[in-house]
């Protein structure tokens, strides 16, 4: 089995790094606004210098009715998935570029949709082992 090719040089890496994390007691007023959602994910991508290529949002009403909004970067994506009966949402970005930082994005998007409390996990997603950011 192949172990993967121990002579890639930094230029062959692939950097990925991707944040994501379960908000609890949202500000329901921002939760549901999807125009608010779609401006902190621009904003989020610029922050954490990633090179927006394209977003795309929905509204579901229903009763668990939200937001979801995806922001497909050049490094990867953004994504913000919300419920407004549950005053929850779920954040993810990923991105592979090495000076792109979703760390940034991630706490920007934390700050504005303002829960009361969250969770938050990394997973370094880089082609080699020896990779740390």
């Amino acid at each position: 089995m192949d172990q993967g090719n121990n002579n890639q040089t930094e230029m062959d890496r692939i950097v990925g790094k991707h944040v994501y994390g379960n908000l609890y007691e949202v500000d329901v007023d921002i939760a549901k606004d999807e125009d608010k959602l779609r401006q902190i994910v621009i904003e989020a991508a610029k922050i954490a210098n990633m090179t927006l290529h394209e977003v795309k949002s929905w509204s579901f009403g229903g009763k668990k009715g939200g937001v979801s909004v995806i922001a497909l970067v050049l490094e990867s994506h953004i994504a913000i998935h919300t419920w407004i009966e549950y005053r929850y949402a779920t954040v993810d970005v990923y991105t592979c570029g090495e000076k792109s930082d979703p760390w940034k994005a991630f706490e920007y998007i934390v700050r504005n949709l303002k829960p009361k409390y969250y969770t938050v996990n990394y997973a370094d997603r880089s082609s080699f082992e020896a990779i740390r950011s």
